[in-house]
């Protein structure tokens, strides 16, 4: 499995693709999708760093897995590809985003249009084994999403980290605050949803009202 990622995130992670743990996790990789149906197809395993390149991020969303269902997950947290059924949590997104911004709800479910106006959508795990939820965590992946986080957090300033969940907010250590502005709420999942950890947060407008005092382009979400 060749690192198919964009010229520019090559630059920033060049030297954690030589390290041991990297190269290993590599390995494992390639032999999951030799013997097990593994998602997203593995072209797509960097797409959220092809699709937004590193100059590009102004606001980061930190998800956990890849969905492990079929043809749902291409490489953008939370998104699935067109004409696939809304997952749980990207419903409650969608409701939230239709409430703060009185957008309708959108019919695709695919996200790469966020991507591409400097979203980066990063899963901590990149794989999964299809049916098996978190099979691939702990091999390596979140190590190497840690060091993306931390990198973005050191190179760049005045990005917008949008924090849903007790395992996005654990990443904060990795961020200076000093420099980069950070939304939490609950995650958008129904067990936290409806006990009124997500809806309302209001992330969607807050993220450009302060891009919009920083005098960058707003999301069109």
């Amino acid at each position: 499995m060749e690192v198919a990622i964009s010229e520019s995130w090559k630059v920033v992670l060049n030297e954690e693709f030589e390290k041991s743990y990297f190269k290993n996790l590599v390995e494992f990789v390639k032999g999951e999708y030799k013997n097990n149906t593994c998602y997203p197809q593995g072209s797509k395993i960097f797409e959220a760093f092809n699709v937004c390149p590193f100059e590009e991020v102004k606001v980061v969303i930190i998800g956990q897995d890849p969905y492990h269902g079929p043809k749902q997950a291409h490489g953008l947290c939370f998104s699935v590809n067109d004409g696939i059924a809304h997952p749980p949590s990207l419903v409650n997104i969608f409701k939230e985003q239709e409430a703060d911004l009185s957008k309708p709800y959108p019919v695709s479910g695919n996200l790469t249009h966020w991507a591409q106006q400097g979203v980066l959508l990063l899963n901590a795990t990149l794989t999964v084994r299809a049916g098996e939820a978190g099979s691939h965590q702990g091999k390596g992946w979140e190590r190497f999403t840690d060091t993306v986080i931390q990198k973005i957090s050191d190179q760049k300033a005045d990005v917008v980290f949008l924090l849903w969940g007790g395992f996005a907010k654990k990443k904060q250590k990795l961020i200076n605050r000093d420099k980069h502005h950070i939304l939490e709420s609950g995650h958008p999942s129904p067990l936290s949803a409806n006990r009124g950890y997500w809806f309302g947060n209001k992330h969607f407008s807050k993220t450009n009202t302060i891009l919009k005092q920083l005098e960058k382009n707003t999301i069109d979400w």
